[in-house]
């Protein structure tokens, strides 16, 4: 399967901002650590979590995306990340879970109480066989998703031990700077996240999109450590998780850092059943046939 024609812009924008955590994990004593242990966080498991259910698309991991479901998009093109040592679908749904071993993915059946991706990620890495270092959390509705992108986040969470948590974020275009859909980020100076909003955030006095300053739109892909990924499970629910719905703010309520790079590359979910035509001509248009 071709990779798109930005990839080699994406992956400078990747090793820039892996370059940028190994001077930081140095700066912080951290390249002693990593010296003792040339395995850490070296195992390295995808998971994919399905459901079926959903308000605005029901049984959208099954629609057909010039004929293969959306699904097994997803899975080919997470098989390419050279990072992951093995990528498993995590569903609810016996639809679902026939679909996926049809097309030879490993599925691990989950519990319809699992309230978003990361509780399904966190019992589906409970039922695996082998232990892993590091959770991708990959969502099952990015049949576009570069390889690049998930190596990206799985090498600065390996090169950032004070980090539990990563992820990505690209640039954010300004007409999409009010809507709510669009999950904003900001990040600290040394590449660490410290807030996303569903508002515009940094938000400035005019209340209006500032078109030259570089707002920054988080990207659904994540990487946890498998062992924070447990202790998250078990968090409560926190005021600004509520408040924005984002689970990824229970996290930073609660203390634990959060590794961010930047890529180039633009957001091509499926959320509605609309969003299927645009994936087929964008699909077209980079020959991923």
């Amino acid at each position: 399967m071709a990779l798109s024609s930005s990839s080699s812009s994406q992956k400078t924008w990747i090793v820039h901002g892996i370059f940028a955590a190994t001077a930081i994990a140095a700066a912080i004593g951290a390249r002693a650590y990593l010296g003792r242990s040339r395995k850490f966080r070296s195992r390295v498991v995808g998971i994919i979590p399905a459901r079926y259910a959903s308000s605005r698309f029901e049984g959208k991991p099954l629609v057909q995306i010039l004929g293969k479901p959306m699904i097994q998009r997803t899975w080919e093109r997470s098989k390419l990340a050279s990072t992951l040592d093995h990528v498993v679908v995590a569903t609810d749904d016996e639809r679902i879970a026939d679909c996926c071993r049809g097309f030879g993915a490993d599925v691990i059946m989950t519990s319809e109480s699992c309230r978003n991706g990361t509780e399904r990620c966190n019992e589906a890495l409970e039922k695996l066989e082998k232990k892993y270092d590091v959770v991708v959390n990959i969502q099952g509705d990015e049949p576009l998703i570069e390889p690049e992108i998930i190596d990206g986040v799985v090498k600065a969470l390996q090169v950032a031990p004070d980090a539990v948590f990563s992820t990505a974020v690209t640039s954010l275009k300004p007409e999409d700077g009010l809507d709510p859909n669009r999950v904003k980020c900001v990040v600290d100076n040394r590449g660490y996240a410290i807030y996303f909003s569903r508002g515009l955030i940094p938000y400035n006095k005019s209340g209006k999109v500032n078109p030259d300053f570089p707002y920054m739109l988080h990207l659904g892909i994540q990487s946890f450590d498998s062992k924070f990924l447990k202790v998250y499970s078990e968090l409560q629910p926190t005021p600004l998780q509520l408040e924005e719905d984002l689970e990824q703010l229970k996290v930073l309520e609660n203390g634990y850092k959060m590794k961010v790079i930047k890529v180039d590359h633009e957001a091509h979910g499926v959320d509605t059943p609309d969003d299927v035509e645009k994936i087929e001509s964008l699909m077209r248009e980079r020959n991923l046939l």
